[in-house]
């Protein structure tokens, strides 16, 4: 018997489901980042967003006052990505990431990473960061002195991939870390080793409970990691098997949440780089791949959006003028007029939640831009 399907729309319900977007939960933020394993966070306030838009009652205090105690860190994980993860996981799963970060590091430093002496500059950086936390241009004026013939740019991905890292919250930045963040010793930061097991079957089971069901190429593209269908393997009578629309295997875990997908999916508004536009390899169950170059750009930016029936159906982005700040919401079509309505509530909460000073808080819809016009 050939597995069950799940259609493209069955697909979306389900991930909707694990992301938390299809009703606000209440939940604390260390809780809620450990049911979605991780939140991309290459700059400070889009994990912010991605919380607010999943949590009901959700206050920047709340994140940031979990991020200062060390319940939360904001560190390289994924694809050697800066994520926003709960400390327990990061300390759990950080080792299964270093079969996928040393190519990426080869791939990124190139042949300049033979300048480099890697084990003595890993003692030497994990001795700094654990003197004190520093910017990386700091590390870089050490790495210089200590190590002239190293060339500077492989030395410093070399120790971003190579050495557990954490950035230091501070209370007074607006969204919890300054623009340029200082690193600390991950282990020494939070007063505990990482697990030395290479824990791959764990961080892909919870890949799978955040952003599943998934092909073994939507988990790579997910994690970064090789051998994902070996591994899968492993996971034995915790998978289900599907199919898609295409023909194409799916795994899930049996008893992860797959909802009918006839439940209605509310309006949201999502940051930049959020984690349900960077999961899969393939994003149909999200976004027609004619919308796609809008949001994801050739260089690797990801526009800030919004869902409509669960799928993206434009982009949003905020002005600032002398009255306040302005939403300025750009659909790809001509939106109905419940949906126009919904996007206008749910527009002007998020500005209230981003600029809780401004005296004015307007939400504007543009031309539909099924082009890509700014």
């Amino acid at each position: 018997m050939p597995p069950p399907l799940l259609t493209r729309r069955a697909l979306n319900r389900a991930t909707l489901a694990r992301q938390l977007l299809l009703a606000r939960e209440r939940a604390a933020p260390v809780r809620a980042l450990e049911r979605l394993l991780c939140l991309q966070a290459q700059l400070a306030r889009p994990p912010f967003l991605a919380l607010w838009t999943r949590l009901d009652g959700f206050v920047p205090v709340d994140l940031t006052r979990a991020a200062l105690a060390r319940e939360i860190v904001r560190a390289p994980f994924l694809r050697g990505t800066l994520h926003l993860l709960s400390a327990r996981d990061f300390l759990r799963l950080r080792a299964a990431l270093g079969p996928s970060l040393e190519p990426a590091l080869r791939s990124a430093a190139g042949r300049k990473l033979e300048t480099v002496d890697r084990p003595a500059l890993a003692e030497a950086a994990r001795g700094w960061l654990a003197e004190a936390p520093r910017t990386f241009d700091a590390l870089r004026a050490l790495v210089a002195e200590r190590f002239p013939r190293a060339d500077l740019h492989a030395a410093s991905l070399a120790v971003r991939y190579g050495v557990p890292l954490v950035q230091v919250p501070e209370a007074a930045a607006p969204w919890g870390w300054p623009a340029a963040a200082a690193f600390a010793d991950a282990e020494a930061w939070l007063g505990r080793a990482c697990e030395p097991a290479a824990a791959l079957q764990a961080l892909l089971r919870r890949a799978l409970a955040a952003v599943g069901p998934a092909s073994a190429a939507d988990l790579a593209t997910f994690t970064g990691l090789g051998a994902v269908r070996e591994a899968l393997e492993g996971l034995g009578a915790d998978l289900r098997t599907f199919r898609d629309e295409d023909g194409r295997e799916l795994v899930d875990l049996a008893d992860a949440p797959r909802p009918p997908e006839d439940v209605a999916a509310p309006v949201r508004f999502l940051g930049e780089f959020d984690a349900l536009l960077l999961a899969h390899a393939d994003r149909r169950r999200f976004i027609d791949d004619a919308h796609r170059p809008l949001v994801v750009t050739n260089n690797g930016l990801v526009r800030a959006c919004f869902l409509v029936d669960g799928r993206v159906a434009g982009t949003w982005r905020t002005e600032r003028g002398r009255r306040g700040t302005a939403l300025v919401v750009e659909p790809f079509a001509a939106l109905e007029g419940a949906a126009r309505l919904a996007l206008a509530a749910e527009g002007e909460a998020l500005l209230r939640f981003m600029e809780p000073g401004a005296r004015v808080h307007d939400v504007r819809f543009a031309r539909p831009n099924a082009a890509g016009r700014r």
